[in-house]
């Protein structure tokens, strides 16, 4: 066989990989910070640059690194923490997006016919656990309604909702004709907010507007919604029995 001859092998230090094109725009920024932690540059549970810093690398403003890592955040993916930094999370979690439905449409959507009674309205002092839950003073005023949601003419869902009045506009809308719950979704955006599912026992009350036996089991969500530090809202909805929820992840 021919004597090949020998490869020329530099005596610099080995070549590095050329560097990656800078990014532009968020969402650009959010696929580079992904990529430093596919590739395992930024390691689980490890502080990653400050805003800053990122945005001087970058060449961009720190509201578009801010808007980059707060998305990857709310995906589970960086955690961030007030005077600690971010980080990358040790156990990411991909998490689920949860609109908030108007009920209208959900009872249309299964083909029923749709209607509402509004029970109750009043300006009322926000009950403690309320005023805790919005992070609001005791006895805020806020607006108290209680609706009843049909489908086909038979109770689908018991809705009470504390409303800030702030919000509304004047006149204030008809809440006897439309849903506190459409009206908001069409009208006020929130930019945060909290949500839990639970199984209980319907209460007498509840269970007299829905017309079931008192202790049937129902599923409750209870909601509260801010734009940016001001209160929206918050509800309790009690579905009556056979309803099911369904989303995407």
């Amino acid at each position: 066989m021919p004597d090949w001859p020998a490869p020329v092998v530099a005596a610099s230090s080995p070549a590095k990989p050329l560097p990656r094109p800078a990014p532009q725009g968020w969402e650009a920024i959010r696929a580079e910070v992904l990529h430093r932690i596919h590739a395992r540059l930024w390691l689980p549970g490890a502080t990653i640059p400050t805003e800053e810093a990122l945005a001087q690398e970058f060449g961009c403003a720190r509201a578009t690194v801010n808007r980059a890592l707060r998305d990857l955040a709310e995906a589970g993916v960086l955690e961030r923490r007030r005077k600690a930094g971010t980080r990358v999370a040790l156990h990411p979690v991909r998490r689920a997006t949860l609109d908030i439905p108007v009920t209208r449409r959900e009872v249309e959507g299964r083909g029923q016919s749709y209607g509402l009674h509004l029970l109750e309205q009043a300006l009322l002092p926000a009950p403690v656990p309320v005023a805790a839950q919005l992070g609001l003073a005791p006895a805020t005023p806020l607006l108290h309604l209680c609706t009843l949601h049909l489908a086909d003419g038979r109770p689908f869902l018991y809705e009470v909702r504390w409303l800030n009045p702030a919000l509304l506009p004047d006149p204030a809308p008809d809440f006897a004709a439309i849903s506190a719950n459409e009206w908001l979704v069409g009208h006020v955006p929130y930019t945060t907010g909290d949500i839990a599912f639970s199984a209980a026992n319907a209460t007498a009350h509840e269970a007299e507007v829905l017309g079931l036996a008192p202790g049937t089991a129902l599923f409750i969500t209870e909601r509260c919604t801010w734009s940016g530090d001001r209160a929206i809202t918050a509800v309790r909805l009690a579905y009556a029995p056979g309803y099911r929820l369904h989303t995407m992840v």
